[in-house]
């Protein structure tokens, strides 16, 4: 695998990322989900997808994440999206890309797509989660909880064997980003992937992105039996062939 390599944002920031050149002109943006990083199961099949076909390749580990610097709960939406957007400045410039967005990350590639309107060549949106965090946390959680957060600023969710410190600024900040009432005009491929047993978040959220793209070419592939992350070999090898679809429609 190739080394990551660390990214001076300013004299307090650094982030990670995982990248190659090869030279070419068309790049493939791999943005992670929440409280994850780029040492997964996905970044690592990217990476060898790109290698393969002579790609471009970026993986951003936003901060608070994996080995980036910074304190994930002095993180938000915002912020992230800011990072993604100065790491795709900073290491692509001016090279097309096609996005590919796990769970959150969609949500961060939604945020950016005015800013790279021109650059941006495809999506594809793997267990999509936009404004999940007021619709799938928020909303769900009880009176009780919702105290807790306002008054201590701070909640660790429980979720299975892990743990997800929810503070209120990141709530707060979420129901700013809204983009699943925005439209998009793009004609470029869209494609979204989801499981059908996604203990996480509902097709719906898939379904909902599509909605917002009317002149796109869409697509979407819900997996039958598939989980949230999709990582296992049959269904990254499920998620690459779409990629190849939206690749071949590049060429």
């Amino acid at each position: 695998m190739s080394k990551f390599k660390f990214l001076k944002i300013n004299k307090f920031k650094r982030l990670r990322y995982l990248s190659i050149n090869q030279n070419s002109n068309l790049y493939i943006v791999f943005l992670h989900g929440f409280m994850s990083d780029i040492e997964g199961e996905k970044p690592k099949n990217f990476l060898k997808y790109c290698k393969k076909r002579r790609l471009g390749f970026l993986a951003i580990e936003y901060s608070g994440h994996g080995k980036s610097s910074g304190k994930f709960t002095k993180g938000d939406i915002s912020k992230w999206t800011r990072e993604v957007k100065i790491s795709i400045k900073k290491i692509i410039k001016k090279n097309n890309f096609i996005l590919v967005g796990s769970s959150m990350g969609s949500w961060l590639a939604l945020n950016i797509f005015k800013d790279f309107s021109k650059q941006i060549k495809g999506f594809l949106g793997i267990g999509s989660a936009p404004e999940f965090l007021e619709r799938l946390m928020w909303k769900k959680f009880s009176k009780k909880i919702k105290k807790e957060i306002i008054e201590k600023k701070i909640y660790q969710l429980k979720h299975g064997e892990y743990e997800y410190p929810i503070t209120h600024q990141i709530i707060k900040d979420g129901r700013k980003n809204k983009v699943l009432n925005k439209k998009y005009n793009s004609k470029i491929p869209v494609t979204m992937i989801h499981g059908s047993k996604d203990e996480v978040v509902p097709v719906s959220y898939s379904k909902k992105i599509l909605n917002n793209f009317k002149k796109a070419k869409k697509k979407i592939l819900i997996i039958k039996n598939g989980d949230h992350s999709l990582s296992s070999k049959i269904n990254l090898k499920r998620i690459n062939k779409e990629l190849d679809k939206i690749l071949n429609f590049n060429y």
